[in-house]
C-alpha cells in the first residue's frame, strides 16, 4: 500500500480502516518544505515496498494543524508507530532508517 496523504476530513476513516485490517500504522507528520521530512519519506517508501500489513498515513502539519495539535506535534518530521490501536511502539522526531523501523516492528 502506498503512503496515504490524510487531512482532517479523511484521517479518522483511514486510521480506523487500517486498524480494522490489523495493519501496523505509521503516522508521519511533515511540512512540505522540510528536507528531513522528504528523507523520512524515502525510508518509509522503502519499508512500504517490503511489508504488507502496513499503512502509512502522512499528515502535512501546515494543512491539518488540528491533527498536529491533537498529536502534540512540535517538530517535523515526527513519526508515531502503532502495532495496534492501543500499542504505540515508537514516538520520535527525525529521520529513522527503514532497517531500524523494520527491527522495531519485529520485536
Amino acid at each position: 500500500m502506498a503512503i496515504i496523504e490524510v487531512d482532517s476530513d479523511n484521517f479518522n476513516a483511514e486510521i480506523e480502516a487500517a486498524f480494522q485490517r490489523g495493519d501496523v500504522v505509521i503516522l508521519k507528520f511533515i511540512s512540505m518544505y522540510c528536507d528531513s521530512c522528504m528523507a523520512l519519506g524515502f525510508e518509509l517508501e522503502e519499508l512500504d515496498e517490503k511489508l504488507e500489513a502496513l499503512t502509512i498515513l502522512e499528515v502535512d502539519c501546515g494543512v491539518s494543524e488540528d491533527l498536529a495539535q491533537m498529536y502534540d506535534i512540535v517538530e517535523v518530521p515526527t513519526m508515531k508507530i502503532y502495532k495496534s490501536e492501543n500499542e504505540l511502539i515508537y514516538d520520535g522526531v527525525g529521520v529513522v532508517l527503514a532497517a531500524d523501523i523494520e527491527a522495531m516492528l519485529q520485536k
